[in-house]
């Protein structure tokens, strides 16, 4: 299927009514008709571009109905059978409705594939989501790349490092040149000439005006999938791209107040682009930033007039030695944090940050089991946020930031702690969730991050591809395929939503927009990552012990 034809149409939604792949007794037991008609109330027809995507999918397998497979075993239930069938077509079904959805969120940008939508749910108002964001693409960009279609993706690249050029100003303030926009979009200036241009959003119209900090990171990222993957270096050694890495690591590698290696943020300024307490080092930004710095050194021209890929050298050991100092928890780590003494003042104070034991929340206590650990959401003066965020393990695991040790317990806390993580759909992008007082101060009241809501432990689709990928990677499959049967049970029926809400991720989000398409792209990688594990070349990175030094904590007089 060739996606990148002519700009198509606007989209328009054919009035053909949906028939639920659920309740097609072609391929339904009698098991799944009574599990339909448990969760007939959670159905929602909002968005009628499902109509299209999946009365065009269930057309293409009316004639697929497979024969029974005979069983070797004498008195197999022919029920037994069928269910086998149902599944795999089902499976199949599901993955033709993610392509078909995720071509008609392509955006064209004079003739050519630039991009895709964040969501083309019709039955809401636009806001920005129309728009095309760099780190929603990012999963869109590989599921293009594990098909064989890199040029939407050569495309982006480009394009954003055009757009990185151009003057950013919030108010009066003039944003340094390295920053890479949080989105941007296809304007038609002259419908008469059909002229068209690119408007982008550096954070001065973004909610809570701030700049993204992770588009960069993403950018450099996704630059070294595209050259694994197409075994083409050419694009990363052309100028634009060679200038784009070096104003964005730049802007990163800045000298100032900071007595850490780590980036120092605000709020708001990733994937949580809302106000929920992530200000100071996140570990969702730290550990893309050392994998943006470990793709950068395999990407950047070294110019022997300057000594800038020895400096990043230099900052990946650092983070490194930083985040497994004071960002890595498990149950020994966390005893030890507890038998913490305070206002300790010399070079071998155990407490550097000086934590207060009883500033360490209750329910970390009950969370952590005695197998497994995960980096911590954030470390500053006085301040350890215990917090478990999803993008910055998962991260942490794919470009080995994580011993083997490390990676195996976090993956091992997954498993310990399904139903609070993974719940009935993967994944919660934070836990736990913020209440009462505590939301009320952190987020400001924000209404849509009330708890185990949005990003205030919500359940986000999206990151089922990072899961995935790092099962593959540490060789435990079976976790991934836990993990995509349950999101298979609902995704298409519910219409590929941004999110979910509740403790087990069992309602489509209150303000979730319908065929949101990291969403759609997620849950495309993830297949395609268990069906093909040498795809996952192109998000993975070797590990590198000479950039790992062990922490070293030395006891202070004052510890007992």
């Amino acid at each position: 299927m060739v996606l990148y034809a002519d700009p198509p149409p606007p989209i328009k939604p054919p009035e053909i009514k949906i028939k639920e792949l659920a309740n097609k007794s072609t391929y339904e037991s009698s098991m799944m008709e009574q599990k339909t008609r448990l969760h007939a109330i959670e159905r929602h027809r909002s968005c009628e571009v499902s109509q299209a995507i999946l009365s065009e999918v269930e057309n293409r397998h009316q004639h697929q109905t497979l024969e029974p497979i005979k069983s070797p075993i004498s008195g197999c239930s022919p029920s037994v059978e069928s269910t086998t069938d149902t599944n795999t077509v089902h499976r199949h079904t599901v993955a033709d409705a993610a392509w078909e959805a995720l071509k008609k969120s392509i955006v064209h940008f004079r003739g050519q594939p630039i991009g895709t939508v964040a969501a083309i749910d019709k039955s809401q108002g636009a806001l920005n989501y129309d728009q095309v964001f760099m780190r929603d693409f990012v999963p869109s960009a590989l599921a293009f790349l594990m098909k064989g279609e890199p040029t939407i993706v050569k495309n982006f690249l480009l394009e954003t490092a055009r757009l990185q050029l151009r003057e950013k100003m919030v108010d009066l303030f003039k944003l340094g040149q390295g920053v890479m926009p949080a989105s941007f979009k296809v304007h038609h200036c002259n419908s008469k000439h059909k002229t068209e241009s690119l408007l982008a959003d550096f954070g001065e119209t973004a909610i809570g005006r701030v700049a993204p900090v992770d588009s960069g990171l993403w950018w450099i990222i996704l630059l070294r999938a595209y050259t694994i993957w197409t075994r083409d270096n050419s694009l990363a050694e052309s100028p634009e791209c060679q200038r784009a890495m070096r104003l964005i690591l730049k802007l990163c590698l800045s000298e100032g107040f900071d007595t850490s290696p780590a980036l120092l943020c605000a709020d708001g300024c990733s994937m949580i682009d809302r106000r929920m307490g992530i200000y100071g080092y996140p570990i969702d930004i730290q550990a893309l930033f050392f994998m943006a710095l470990r793709c950068a050194v395999t990407l950047l021209k070294e110019d022997h007039n300057d000594d800038f890929v020895y400096q990043i050298s230099r900052r990946i050991k650092a983070l490194s030695y930083h985040l497994h100092s004071y960002y890595w928890l498990d149950f020994q780590r966390l005893n030890e944090i507890y038998r913490y003494k305070t206002e300790e003042y010399s070079e071998t104070a155990l407490n550097k940050f000086n934590v207060i034991p009883e500033s360490i929340p209750d329910w970390i206590f009950d969370f952590m089991p005695s197998r497994g650990g995960y980096f911590i959401g954030n470390v500053s003066p006085a301040r350890m946020d215990f917090r478990w965020f999803c993008l910055g393990n998962f991260i942490a695991i794919l470009s080995s930031l994580t011993t083997g040790e490390q990676a195996e317990a976090i993956l091992d806390l997954v498993e310990e702690r399904w139903e609070e993580l993974i719940g009935e759909m993967p994944m919660k992008v934070c836990y736990p969730a913020m209440e009462n007082q505590e939301w009320q101060i952190v987020t400001g009241c924000d209404p849509k991050n009330t708890r185990w809501s949005y990003h205030n432990g919500g359940s986000w689709p999206v990151l089922l591809w990072l899961l995935v990928a790092v099962s593959v990677k540490l060789g435990r499959p079976h976790i991934a395929r836990r993990a995509v049967e349950v999101m298979e049970k609902r995704l298409v029926k519910d219409e590929f939503p941004e999110y979910y809400d509740g403790k087990a991720g069992r309602y489509v989000g209150k303000q979730a927009r319908k065929f949101q398409t990291w969403s759609v792209a997620g849950y495309l990688v993830a297949k395609m990552l268990l069906d093909d594990p040498s795809n996952l070349r192109a998000v993975s990175l070797a590990d590198d012990s000479h950039i790992r030094s062990a922490p070293v904590l030395k006891r202070s007089n004052s510890f007992p």
